[in-house]
C-alpha cells in the first residue's frame, strides 16, 4: 500500500461512523459494497445492472441487494451480495466504515458498507444480476466538470438529485450521492448535495 493511499484510507477510516454489527428495524432494507481498490489511485467498482431486472434495469450501481433472512448484519447482506454479482471472495475485503442510509425511489433504506479490497481479483459477473462491472478511478468523482444537479420530480416531490456523467454513462441517484458524499471525505472536494431528503439519519 503506497503512503498515498495509507493517508486516504486512514481518512476514510476517521470520517467514517463506526460499524454496525447488525441488522435493525424493519421494512425494505439493502446494503451496498462500495468496494475501493488497494492502489496508489483507488478504483471503485460499480457495475450496470441487467435490464431486465424489476427495479432499476440498466442502472449503475455498487455491488449489493437486499437484506435476506440469513443476513445477521448489513456487511454481511453486502458482501454476499457483491460475491454473488461479481465473484468478490469475503476474504478479501477490509471494511473502511458504513455510510448514513440513504432512501431509493423503490422505498429501500440502503446502507453503504465502504471497503477496501485488492486490486486485482477474480471478477465473475453474474449475468442475472449485473450487465457488467467495471473500475473507475475515485478522484473522479471529485472533479466539478463531471458533477451536476438536477432538479427532479417523482410521488415524493421536486428535490435537487446528483448526476455524474462519465462518458456515455450517466450516474445519478443513491450512487451518485454516496459518491459525491465519498469524494467530499476523501479529497476535500467541496460538492454541493443541497438538502437531499433521502439521507437517513
Amino acid at each position: 500500500m503506497s503512503e498515498g493511499n495509507t493517508k486516504l484510507f486512514q481518512r476514510l477510516r476517521d470520517g467514517l461512523p463506526k460499524i454496525t454489527p447488525l441488522w435493525s428495524g424493519s421494512g425494505l432494507q439493502a446494503a451496498v459494497l462500495v468496494a475501493l481498490t488497494d492502489e496508489s489511485v483507488p478504483r471503485v467498482i460499480l457495475g450496470r445492472r441487467a435490464r431486465h431486472l424489476r427495479l432499476h434495469p440498466g442502472e449503475i450501481a455498487f455491488p449489493g441487494g437486499k437484506r435476506e433472512p440469513e443476513d445477521e448484519s448489513r456487511w454481511g447482506t453486502a458482501v454476499r451480495e457483491a460475491h454473488e454479482e461479481i465473484g468478490l471472495q469475503p476474504v478479501l475485503v477490509r471494511p473502511l466504515g458504513e455510510m448514513s442510509a440513504l432512501l431509493t425511489r423503490s422505498d429501500f433504506q440502503v446502507h453503504p458498507c465502504v471497503a477496501a479490497v485488492p486490486s486485482q481479483f477474480d471478477m465473475v459477473v453474474d449475468p442475472t444480476e449485473m450487465e457488467s462491472a467495471f473500475l473507475v478511478p475515485l478522484e473522479n468523482f471529485a472533479l466539478k466538470a463531471n458533477y451536476r444537479l438536477e432538479e427532479m420530480t417523482d410521488q415524493r416531490g421536486t428535490r435537487m438529485v446528483p448526476h455524474y456523467q462519465m462518458g456515455k454513462d450517466n450516474i445519478w441517484g443513491v450512487t451518485a450521492t454516496v459518491l459525491v458524499q465519498l469524494a467530499n471525505l476523501a479529497f476535500d472536494a467541496g460538492l454541493n448535495l443541497e438538502h437531499n431528503p433521502r439521507i437517513q439519519p
